[in-house]
């Protein structure tokens, strides 16, 4: 059936739109075997992307589990993934926190980088105003905790590299929107 220019027009103004978009995704899980490996099968099954994970029991006595997940995708991209982890066995809700409104995110990392002299006074003046806790110590190397957004933290490894960043290692985010509702 042809369509009026009026109505194509309509629909060429409604197709979605092909920028890809960062998302965090707050799913609500039985706590059992092979519910994780589900989840993440569903992303590698499809050619989906996981920026970050992160899952923990949350209510112990439900026996539930949080799985916070990072991913990237055009809208219509995260709609699917939206749709089909909804559909999965042992899928209790899925939140798209970003669409629900600038949600509150923050990773833990510990960062060790090694030096002497100049360099170890300047990753220590730099951790102090990044606000990172120093939580082992050598006379040839510090260990790093920080907490903050992903980009923060991001910053001060960029930092620390010209300084003698050693290893790095990452928890992913925990996300929570705002507001006094829950998940």
């Amino acid at each position: 059936m042809p369509v009026s220019g009026e109505t194509q027009s309509a629909y060429f103004l409604a197709e979605p739109s092909k920028v890809v978009e960062s998302h965090t995704l707050s799913v609500l899980v039985d706590n059992e075997p092979g519910v994780l490996a589900r989840v993440v099968g569903l992303f590698s099954g499809r050619g989906y992307n996981i920026e970050s994970l992160t899952v923990s029991e949350t209510e112990h006595e439900a026996h539930l589990s949080r799985i916070t997940i990072l991913t990237k995708g055009t809208p219509m991209v995260i709609e699917q993934i939206k749709n089909q982890l909804a559909r999965l066995v042992n899928v209790h809700r899925v939140i798209d926190l970003t669409v629900a409104g600038d949600p509150l995110e923050r990773e833990l990392a510990l960062i060790k980088v090694a030096g002497k002299g100049e360099k170890r006074i300047e990753a220590l003046r730099l951790a102090e105003i990044f606000r990172a806790s120093v939580i082992d110590a050598s006379t040839d190397h510090f260990v790093f905790e920080m907490t903050g957004r992903s980009t923060k933290i991001e910053q001060f490894i960029a930092i620390m590299r010209d300084l003698g960043l050693v290893e790095v290692s990452r928890t992913g985010i925990a996300a929570m929107g705002r507001g006094g509702r829950g998940l």
